[in-house]
């Protein structure tokens, strides 16, 4: 299946389970709290998985002369309905050690039972349970079907966890949390499904009895701690027991139920009389209600509930997704066989369509037959003059979900007469394949007997307006037609942008070209070392992104200045006390590890910013190294040492090592890395964590030299590492 039927699918799906979807992950967030909740106080024997029913059963006896039976919990609480010996009925949570009650048995609160009821059957009883049921199928649906759409958009399930193109708030953190939760989601939707079909009886399995022919009369009498199945089941195993009702009555019998079986023993000599082994359909049943309620692990409950709350950030998002997707439609005034201009536009998330249609609408206001569609609808086209072919890469290279099935058009249509073709590829230079599927169909179409190249191509980085323009510009020229070449034409708004005043900046030098900025955030606005800021330079949807350092409550950058650099010159200009509009993005996956056994960070140029920051806030002292690189032993490198050398620095920081690559003594990074291998790979072993911030040739060749020193010492590929999330990166 190609991958638009994936997507489609993977919508229409989302579209009509949405409302149930929600109200089921609502409720599935008010459980999970509940499940935690029910766990405090601890009602749990320290011994618990020790006790046997041979030493509990006599210690109670003598606490409860009648006992009625004995329940252990999915918390492994034992209660006890019981009489004591002044004769008051007794219905606790009990010490199984020697029956000394330690809290009531309290029902659930009312709202936690409505809430159950409309998370079960939304109120609607048998139908409620159908519709819930389905619902659970379908998120299962939606949850494959997103897995296929992520293997599929990254060639394959290698490549799943690769970097995600950042276009926009939504579809990052969309495909990020569906990679984070999808474990706990598609179990969630499974045991779902799982638990509808077997109370609609859809799956069902008799129990298997088994007889004990025993001589019950002929037989010793023996103690309920001489029993050999009450010495064999520990407390961990049983789920109750139930009392005979008459004492010394041979036909009275204790029931044990155990997780995979139920037995009746008798009281007289402790002999299984019967054996009710339950069918696998049951004890699969009740390991799915532990994973889909998380009742038997409190962990497990939290991952529960931050998942249920993520399938709400899902449905905002992919609806934000499927918004940006359609809001800007192709409406076409020519047919294709009328048209002499023809615009194929390749696109992932819009923003190249909105390019196309804005030419598009000049061309049709001046008069001309211009035909406007996506690549996957290339057709004859009988009065083309010029073919304009607007077009995203996606993934590793590859093309636009709209743009698949083109090449494989173009090899088999064939013009009728030869038209002039002219390509504008839209991409990133952060990504190694900048641009690529566009060089890959302007390569195709210099080659294709029907067309012939009226402009070499353009590319245009982070929806450059400047760069769009140039290529406008020479369009203009060549064919005679005229097209705006102001930048405004071709900006969207940008939305979310917070105010920050530039409280303290440096000044480059002849041979220091990197600066430092202080900004202050306006109020409500949270950050943390290692998150994004992202600025607009030329008040268009360009965006500037920079890794953060939180310096007191402020942010700090790092900036390289650059001769014509848009941001970097937009932001050296700003005077202090002068205002900067732009937005924090949080960027988790690459925040500071306080859990981590320890930490080294690695950094060249302006990728030291954020490690500044998150040295300041190791708050518990995990031990961290800094390995930084740079050109020259300049008067910022001194202060970044001088910076190492205070008091509060040198209490979070156990070492800090520069390499300076054109300097008389020529280091880099990975020279650093390699003189001290047995102290990396001594980290990674233990559960250590590395950090990497800086360009993505320095990633490169850091991962290079990391995937070297693992295989040789403990002959494992560096993937397993950061399958670990020990590979923390951020670069660009």
């Amino acid at each position: 299946m190609t991958l638009s039927v994936w997507r489609y699918a993977h919508l229409a799906l989302a579209i009509v389970s949405s409302l149930f979807v929600l109200i089921l992950s609502v409720t599935g967030v008010i459980l999970a709290i509940d499940a935690v909740g029910e766990k405090v106080p601890a009602y749990r024997a320290e011994n618990f998985n020790s006790l046997s029913l041979a030493q509990v059963i006599p210690e109670l006896k003598k606490v409860y002369p009648e006992i009625t039976q004995i329940s252990v919990d999915h918390n492994q609480f034992v209660s006890i309905e019981a009489l004591d010996g002044d004769g008051n009925t007794v219905k606790a949570y009990i010490d199984p050690n020697n029956g000394a009650v330690l809290g009531k048995l309290k029902p659930k609160s009312q709202f936690v039972q409505w809430t159950t009821a409309l998370h079960r059957s939304l109120f609607l009883k048998e139908t409620g349970r159908i519709i819930v049921g389905v619902t659970s199928f379908l998120l299962l649906v939606i949850t494959i079907t997103g897995v296929i759409l992520i293997a599929k958009r990254q060639q394959g399930i290698r490549h799943f966890f690769a970097k995600i193109n950042r276009d926009f708030f939504a579809q990052y953190f969309h495909v990020l949390t569906g990679r984070i939760f999808l474990i706990p989601v598609f179990l969630i939707a499974l045991t779902g499904t799982h638990l509808f079909m077997v109370r609609m009886e859809i799956i069902k399995d008799a129990s298997v009895k088994v007889e004990h022919a025993q001589n019950i009369e002929d037989a010793p009498l023996k103690k309920p701690n001489e029993f050999a199945v009450f010495q064999e089941s520990k407390l961990s195993e049983i789920e109750q027991v139930a009392f005979p009702f008459m004492e010394d009555d041979p036909e009275e019998f204790y029931v044990l139920k155990l997780r995979d079986r139920e037995l009746s023993v008798s009281q007289i000599n402790g002999a299984i009389v019967e054996e009710s082994k339950y069918p696998y359909a049951a004890v699969l049943e009740k390991l799915s209600l532990d994973l889909h309620t998380g009742r038997t692990n409190m962990l497990w409950a939290i991952v529960l509930g931050l998942a249920s709350l993520n399938i709400l950030f899902f449905i905002y998002t992919g609806f934000v997704i499927t918004f940006k997707r359609t809001r800007t439609k192709i409406r076409n005034k020519f047919k294709a066989e009328q048209a002499e201009i023809v615009i194929l536009v390749g696109t992932e998330n819009g923003s190249t369509l909105f390019f196309a249609n804005q030419i598009h609408k000049q061309l049709l206001a001046d008069g001309k037959s211009s035909f406007i569609a996506e690549m996957n609808q290339y057709r004859n086209y009988p009065k083309a003059k010029h073919l304009l072919v607007f077009t995203s890469t996606y993934g590793l290279g590859t093309a636009p979900t709209n743009a698949l099935q083109f090449e494989n058009l173009l090899g088999k249509i064939k013009q009728e007469q030869s038209i002039q073709f002219s390509v504008v590829g839209f991409g990133s230079k952060a990504y190694p394949d900048y641009c690529a599927y566009s060089k890959h169909i302007d390569v195709l179409l210099e080659q294709h007997e029907s067309f012939s190249r009226f402009l070499d191509l353009q590319t245009v980085n982070d929806r450059s307006t400047e760069e769009f323009v140039k290529w406008a510009h020479h369009w203009s020229e060549q064919s005679l037609i005229a097209l705006a070449t102001a930048s405004a034409v071709y900006n969207t708004k940008v939305a979310g942008l917070k105010k920050f005043k530039v409280v303290a900046k440096t000044a480059v030098s002849e041979d220091n070209a990197t600066f430092k900025m202080v900004l202050k955030p306006a109020s409500n606005v949270k950050f943390r070392s290692g998150d994004l800021l992202a600025i607009y330079p030329a008040n268009d949807n360009r965006e500037r992104f920079y890794s953060i350092g939180n310096s007191n409550g402020m942010i700090q950058l790092m900036v390289k200045l650059y001769a014509g650099g848009l941001g970097s010159e937009f932001l050296y200009q700003l005077e202090e006390q002068g205002i900067l509009k732009a937005r924090i993005m949080s960027n988790s996956g690459f925040h500071f590890p306080e859990d981590a056994a320890g930490v080294a960070m690695i950094a060249n140029g302006t990728g030291i910013a954020p490690f500044l920051g998150m040295i300041m806030d190791n708050g518990k002292q995990v031990p961290v190294s800094l390995y930084a690189g740079f050109r020259y032993n300049n008067a910022l490198t001194q202060q970044y040492q001088e910076f190492a050398a205070t008091e509060i620095a040198a209490q979070r920081l156990n070492k800090f090592d520069i390499a300076f690559s054109r300097e008389e003594e020529s280091q880099y990074v990975m020279d650093l890395i390699r003189r001290d291998a047995a102290q990396f790979i001594d980290l990674l072993e233990n559960n250590g964590v590395v950090m990497i911030c800086g360009s993505l040739n320095m990633q490169k060749d850091v991962e290079q030299v990391l995937e070297e020193l693992s295989l040789a010492k403990n002959d494992r590929p560096l993937t397993y590492y950061k399958d670990r999330n020990q590979i923390l990166t951020d670069c660009y």
